[in-house]
């Protein structure tokens, strides 16, 4: 009997410590480094909303349930408030402004936690002719080229310190400019060989893909052959295409049609870029698109796009001139406006509609519906908020004299605002499952340097106001699917690595806001307005934005696409 007592107790005492070693410990005081009560969780799936807990360990989302035993170095209480994961611009213009200040002010106060770059430009590879190109670019934020490549420019954001997650897209236009100019014409065998290998080891780098904006020069002038190239090679590493197409007026449906072809023939998924129908006699066009975009999604095709909710595009006022004026780069345009036969050849061809290429100047309806709103020289400043026809006015001169004028003196750009779009085509396309959102876009903050310009109100409204205008005003989406295009969706389609779900297990990237109160407050008048509404909100489980206000913390990373290598 003893022996039977004693064979019993040794394996009694086997099984207690096999027990030990695997079960989880009940929540004590160290447990969780933050539980948020009593909120209404939404999950990024799309799926009904619950009323749950959230707790947060380290940076990661320790669990979804009832927490309410448990306790936590800090607790929120959540009730009445929605809580859902960090939002993700899927189209950011924050390359510079995040080196002049790294806490992303404008987007955070929104909830976005993730920002994404290189719509056709991107910071990186960079030699000579590009970094000369990058410093001649240069407006209001001045800031020095310590970085060679993409991955070491996102490295050196995530050492310097951000609020938010950063990742890029490998711009075809700078891969272009690194090999061939800015000039107009076709790369040699040897030069696409080049091409590749600098998408091939900015891939490796954990790229997401390429990103083109075809209407702007050098981008205009790479042949479709080229970009389908470039892709095949990003896809061998599931990278993905997005372009600003090479039209989204006159030539929508054909632009949309290369795209498509691009994604066919690399075997890419694609994604429209801030997806649009330019000029009032294009709109009836949307249709056309929208349908055009779930045939091929029916075929087999990943298709997708993203918006912004504004009726006005933004970008540069050159974009109203002929991608030929360009060509050899932003130097060889100013010497062309200074001479006056080369003037009356870019006004005839200016006012005439045509296929051409995208004339913004035609496609706004007039330069009253052509808004300045960022200049590089403090002598053109005071014309900032002013409408091209204004200063044409204020001149008396003729606006497409003036408008050449402006970009002679100035010698940039010019930040411009084009009121291009229809407020009906804006909510059918927020109708559609398969969008996600972009500010396309800067974040800045009211103050300092940023205040020298005018942005669009974009910057400091696009996704309060999906939440707000779109689904508690308008009732166009619920929240539930809302919340699933501004997390979820974007998440998947870039293929990021445990980010865009309220889920155990996944990086504790968390918003939490007031359903009734969030709203934008930028207008195109006073555009530097924070919008309202967001409470709280969490970059890898470090809190950034407190009862409403920033708390100064850093904790954003460099995000790297599926394929990388190194």
């Amino acid at each position: 009997m003893r022996r039977i007592f004693f064979w019993l107790g040794a394996f009694l005492t086997i099984v207690f410590t096999m027990f030990a070693q695997y079960k989880s410990p009940l929540p004590t005081q160290a447990d969780f480094d933050v539980i948020i009560k009593d909120g209404t969780v939404y999950d990024g799936t799309g799926a009904e909303p619950k009323q749950l807990d959230v707790a947060i360990r380290g940076d990661r989302i320790a669990g979804i349930g009832d927490f309410k035993a448990a306790k936590a170095k800090r607790v929120i209480d959540a009730k009445g408030l929605a809580v859902a994961p960090g939002f993700i611009n899927m189209l950011s213009w924050s390359v510079a402004s995040l080196i002049q200040d790294g806490r992303s002010q404008s987007e955070i106060r929104q909830g976005v936690t993730t920002e994404i770059m290189g719509e056709g430009f991107s910071m990186g590879p960079v030699n000579d002719r590009v970094r000369e190109a990058m410093l001649r670019m240069q407006t209001d934020v001045k800031f020095e080229i310590k970085w060679t490549t993409l991955g070491e420019y996102l490295r050196y954001l995530e050492t310097r310190g951000v609020s938010c997650n950063v990742a890029s897209f490998i711009g075809a236009a700078t891969i272009r400019a690194y090999v061939i100019g800015f000039e107009d014409k076709q790369p040699t065998p040897e030069q696409l060989d080049q091409m590749r290998e600098l998408v091939r080891k900015e891939m490796e780098a954990g790229a997401l893909g390429i990103g083109t904006a075809l209407i702007y020069p050098p981008a205009t002038y790479a042949k479709t052959e080229e970009l389908i190239e470039l892709c095949k090679v990003a896809a061998k590493y599931q990278g993905k295409y997005i372009s600003h197409m090479r039209s989204e007026g006159s030539r929508l449906l054909e632009a949309l049609d290369e795209l498509i072809r691009i994604s066919r023939e690399a075997k890419i998924p694609a994604e429209v870029y801030h997806i649009k129908v330019s000029g009032q006699q294009n709109w009836p066009k949307i249709n056309d698109l929208l349908s055009r975009i779930e045939a091929a999604q029916k075929e087999g095709l990943k298709i997708t796009a993203d918006m912004y909710t504004y009726i006005a595009g933004g970008t540069g006022l050159d974009a109203s001139l002929p991608p030929w004026t360009e060509d050899g780069g932003y130097p060889a345009l100013f010497k062309r406006l200074r001479d006056p036969a080369t003037r009356e050849k870019i006004k005839a061809e200016v006012q005439t509609p045509a296929n051409a290429w995208e004339n913004l100047y035609l496609d706004a309806g007039g330069p009253e519906h052509i808004l300045l709103v960022e200049f590089k020289s403090e002598k053109l400043k005071p014309l900032t908020g002013k409408t091209l026809a204004e200063v044409a006015r204020m001149r008396g001169k003729d606006p497409i004299d003036t408008l050449m004028d402006l970009i002679a003196e100035d010698e940039s750009r010019i930040g411009t605002l084009y009121f291009i779009m229809s407020e009906e085509n804006v909510k059918k396309e927020l109708a559609k499952p398969w969008i996600s959102f972009c500010s396309d876009e800067a974040s800045q903050a009211p103050e300092g340097v940023f205040l020298k310009s005018n942005p669009h109100p974009r910057a400091y409204g696009n996704f309060a106001r999906v939440l707000g205008k779109y689904v508690r005003d308008e009732k166009v989406i619920p929240m539930k699917e809302a919340i699933r295009r501004l997390s979820g969706l974007p998440a998947t389609n870039l293929g990021l690595d445990h980010r865009g779900l309220l889920k155990e297990g996944m990086f504790a990237d968390v918003v939490v806001f007031d359903p009734m109160t969030i709203a934008d407050r930028a207008t195109y008048e006073k555009p530097h307005q924070y919008a309202v509404g967001m409470k709280h909100v969490f970059v890898n489980g470090v809190q950034v934005l407190k009862d409403g206000e920033h708390t100064g913390a850093k904790p954003g990373r460099a995000l790297w696409g599926p394929g990388k290598t190194k």
